[in-house]
């Protein structure tokens, strides 16, 4: 704007979350994602028009009072404007634009078996929730299937060079012939598009072996185990089909892979219900006894009135276990140290990119689910359902069909979420984890608004804090 518009326009703070953190105030600037830090000039401005707005005429004249040059008082204003910190206009929403119906893919996750040899009592796929149906469908993905995904994913992946194949259950392994094979194809036919592709898997442990294992590092294939603890916590829930726990079976198995594997990350996702929250405990165990250099925990998706299915005071009692890993985390990164706890370090990183979402994740968007029959999900949870199905390997995408569920899932369509300052970090919540509790895939879980906010609030205050005294720590989270 011009000189003279700058000095009539009136001034207010952008949409945005301050915090404190490591001695200094900073903005979390939430259409943008960015972290704006205040100081000297930039704060008093802040504190100015925290009761009312004011014009450049009237923020000029009482800075100059206070012995601020009229040329600082300029550059700073422009500075704060043009990081969206300050606006001059009617506040109003904006949101990212919904996008085209042949916007390109960029991973599948493929469910290689829709069995299981284990029956873990609160499982998605086979408990009283699921809502996916099997019957009368193959339980093992064949190759062809398969092959004709991974071209799926070749040809619907354009402009994207760096490609991503998940393989998933039931148990994955059950199926290890296929993932085998899907690996060599992928390689070969991506690399004759000019493309790379990269893996991973999640396994429940049961069936891997030192050839597997072997095979895993060999290509590189990051690795995400289910496992919920130390022998006692893990066998609550974690169970055969005849009822013994799992524990003793997959723990040497993990320890060998962690020796034979190193060439890409393994971590450990642990299911938390109401029998098994004792979060410090699992944390200790798997990264001390076990080894894992990675730890995720996330609460079981259930309906509110499975026994197995974590209250309210006891999700509380989690939160607080989870903020004392996180400020572990933190003592640990300003001594440039490196902690194991992922549910922050995601976090974290997401913050430090700016990340401003319009959907929760990449499901519909730049992922796609397949289940063994060829048919396309929004992603591997609503593989066999009635729900977010996207066409599949024999016909293609279904465009309208994705195009219909990114306009209903896109956060400009979630408007319990719009006055939400977490919203570009949410935008509403698991599509899966709201079909289970409310029936709908695109309902906003509000019943966790506030436990979220308040951990992405913890989690900028740590953010902050590292940026002052360990900032060098921080560039581990480039995406390069």
């Amino acid at each position: 704007m011009t000189a003279t518009e700058a000095l009539s326009a009136a001034y207010h703070p952008a949409e945005h979350h301050a915090f404190e953190s490591g001695g200094r105030q900073f903005l979390y600037l939430i259409p943008s994602g960015a972290i704006f830090g205040l100081e000297g000039l930039s704060q008093e401005i802040y504190n100015l028009l925290q009761s009312c707005p004011l014009s450049g005429e009237e923020l000029t004249m009482e800075l100059l009072r206070r012995g601020y040059s009229e040329a600082q008082i300029e550059a700073t204003l422009d500075d704060m404007v043009d990081f969206d910190v300050l606006s001059s206009g009617t506040p109003k929403k904006t949101f990212p634009t919904v996008p085209e119906k042949s916007f390109p893919i960029q991973r599948i996750v493929l469910n290689t078996t829709n069995q299981c040899n284990l029956a873990c009592g609160y499982c998605y796929e086979y408990s009283e929730d699921k809502i996916a149906s099997t019957k009368d469908k193959p339980k093992f993905m064949s190759d062809s299937i398969a092959k004709a995904a991974i071209d799926t994913l070749v040809k619907e992946s354009a402009g994207r060079n760096s490609l991503h194949v998940t393989f998933f259950g039931g148990e994955t392994l059950l199926n290890y012939p296929l993932m085998r094979d899907s690996v060599d194809y992928a390689t070969k036919v991506a690399k004759a598009a000019g493309k790379t592709v990269d893996f991973s898997l999640t396994t429940n442990a049961t069936l891997l072996t030192e050839e597997i294992a072997d095979f895993l590092a060999e290509h590189r294939i990051g690795v995400t185990v289910s496992i919920d603890g130390d022998k006692e916590l893990h066998d609550r829930m974690r169970v055969f089909h005849n009822g013994k726990g799992s524990y003793d079976v997959i723990a040497p198995k993990i320890k060998m892979l962690l020796a034979r594997h190193r060439t890409n990350a393994i971590g450990a996702r642990v299911t938390l219900s109401e029998g098994v929250r004792q979060v410090r405990r699992i944390y200790d165990h798997l990264t001390q006894e076990l080894g894992f250099d990675g730890v995720g925990f996330a609460p079981v998706t259930a309906s509110p009135d499975r026994l197995y299915q974590i209250g309210g005071h006891s999700m509380d009692k989690v939160l607080l276990e989870f903020e004392e890993l996180a400020w572990e985390y933190r003592d640990y990164a300003i001594k440039g140290g490196r902690h194991c706890f992922t549910n922050v370090a995601d976090t974290l990183k997401e913050l430090h990119l700016g990340i401003s979402k319009a959907y929760t994740c990449g499901a519909g968007l730049g992922l796609l689910g397949v289940g063994t029959t060829g048919e396309f999900a929004a992603c591997h949870r609503f593989v066999d359902s009635p729900v977010a199905q996207m066409g599949n390997v024999t016909t293609g995408i279904d465009r309208e069909a994705r195009h219909e569920f990114l306009e209903k899932h896109h956060i400009g369509a979630r408007t319990d979420c719009h006055s939400c300052w977490v919203r570009g970090l949410c935008a509403g919540g698991c599509y899966h984890e709201s079909y289970i509790k409310h029936g709908l895939s695109d309902a906003s879980n509000l019943t966790s608004c506030d436990r979220i906010r308040g951990w992405i609030d913890l989690c900028l205050r740590i953010y902050g804090e590292i940026g002052v005294k360990n900032p060098r720590f921080l560039e581990r989270f480039d995406d390069n």
